[in-house]
């Protein structure tokens, strides 16, 4: 029974499976001349599927050129035979990598071998017509070799010139020899020397050499972020400083006049326009650190990749020569620090501004709880003199209502005289006088407690 496409197996099980499989290493012999090209295509085109299709089309027409079909758009990694020399091509996230590889003489010397690199059979119209920008073009010799360390050395010194030759002895069977610079025609070189490889060891040492190459360079990308930034961070912290120093300057001025909520209270405008100028600190630390976040993220990722990658050279010294992992500590690593550290710098110098924003907010907000407070005690002190005014106003209006119901009892009273009834106006009205007052008195107190007016003293 297969179970190789039944619905039994996860949609992704066999991609997922390939991808362990996807970036083999080359199988060189022990004569080999590669060129190894890193295109970097980021700054080019922002979104990833328009990068996807620009190096696919840069793929596309050298295999036209040749007359070679194409892998398909989805494709991160390709590798062929064109006959006098073989491609290697893997697409990355930021870069594609372009590794073209050819036997040479076996009896040549090294500098022949890197006057008779592949890349010479590659179209110069291709060439120019890279999309993206060119980030590593570097040439490696493969060479078979069981030269003694003295002679040797001073042949590699010959060949790479002045600069600081670096060398190592590796999967302790073959040795690496570079200087890390960039020559005059362009590229960079390496040597690598089978001195005792085993199967396939000089294709895994060769793509792990081009990757601390290539690892290397994409690192050192946050390297102008971070010198760059370094100016912006001087100077918000120096306007942070500043403004820091005026709170407590203001501070300081009212509470040794005794006025300390007195001022605040008069320079409410004062706090608002700090606040105001912190906020625009906070929003320019911020963007700085959108900006540099994902170069900062990618450097350290690649760094950490450059580690991997020389642990698995399994490297030993040879006397008188820097290995390349010390190389690395010495030139690259501080580089990555200073990317480390403005990260750091721009974390921390946020959380400044965002503790001094919050103590600037709680400042503002006591003194607007401030000015509350002295609007309602002067709302509370208005009612009440309106309270005491009504009180004052409540006596004369006990007065009129009950004179103007005494006036209707004299009239019924008067009334009644005149029908006949023996009653005498003046004294019915002199009698129900206290009583009628008595009675409106009693009857508003009634009215004002049902409304919930308290009567103070």
């Amino acid at each position: 029974m297969t179970i190789m496409y039944t619905s039994m197996n996860h949609p992704l099980r066999v991609p997922l499976a390939a991808e362990v499989h996807s970036r083999p290493f080359l199988r060189l012999t022990q004569s080999e001349s590669l060129t190894h090209l890193a295109v970097y295509t980021r700054a080019d085109t922002n979104a990833l599927s328009d990068q996807t299709i620009a190096q696919h089309q840069t793929l596309l027409s050298l295999c036209t050129y040749f007359g070679v079909a194409a892998p398909g758009i989805d494709a991160h990694y390709f590798f062929h035979d064109f006959g006098r020399f073989r491609l290697k091509w893997e697409c990355h996230t930021e870069f594609s990598t372009y590794t073209f590889a050819q036997n040479h003489d076996a009896n040549a010397d090294i500098a022949t071998a890197f006057e008779q690199v592949p890349l010479s059979h590659i179209p110069q119209e291709w060439l120019r017509s890279l999309q993206g920008k060119v980030m590593v073009a570097a040439h490696v010799i493969l060479d078979a070799g069981t030269a003694q360390a003295e002679p040797l050395l001073s042949e590699m010194r010959a060949l790479f010139g002045d600069g600081m030759l670096v060398g190592s002895k590796t999967l302790q069977g073959g040795e690496v020899w570079t200087d890390f610079a960039i020559q005059s025609d362009g590229f960079s070189r390496f040597v690598v020397r089978d001195v005792n490889f085993h199967e396939q060891q000089a294709g895994r040492l060769i793509q792990r050499v081009l990757e601390v190459e290539t690892y290397k360079m994409m690192a050192l990308l946050g390297l102008p972020h971070a010198q760059q930034s370094a100016p912006k961070l001087n100077e918000i912290e120096g306007e942070l400083a500043t403004l820091t120093a005026a709170m407590v300057d203001a501070d300081n001025a009212g509470a040794g006049a005794g006025i300390a909520m007195e001022k605040s209270l008069q320079n409410g405008d004062d706090e608002q326009a700090l606040l105001q100028q912190i906020i625009g600190l906070a929003a320019r630390i911020e963007k700085l650190s959108l900006d540099n976040s994902y170069r900062f993220s990618a450097s350290q990722a690649y760094f950490r990749l450059v580690h991997a990658r020389i642990n698995e050279l399994r490297e030993n010294r040879i006397e008188g020569v820097p290995t390349i992992g010390e190389f690395m500590e010495r030139r690259l690593a501080p580089a990555m620090n200073t990317c480390e550290s403005i990260s750091r710098r721009a974390e921390a110098l946020a959380e400044r501004i965002a503790h001094s924003n919050d103590l600037l907010r709680t400042r503002v907000g006591i003194v607007q709880e401030q000015q509350n407070r002295k609007i309602l005690q002067s709302l509370n002190t208005r009612a009440a003199q309106q309270l005491r005014l009504q009180q004052s106003v409540e006596g004369l209006s006990v007065v009129a209502i009950s004179y103007y119901m005494a006036s209707l009892f004299g009239y019924i009273s008067k009334g009644l005289k005149a029908m006949g009834v023996p009653v005498n106006p003046d004294i019915v009205i002199g009698v129900l006088l206290p009583v009628i007052a008595v009675g409106v008195w009693l009857g508003l107190r009634r009215m004002h407690k049902s409304m919930g007016i308290s009567h103070s003293k």
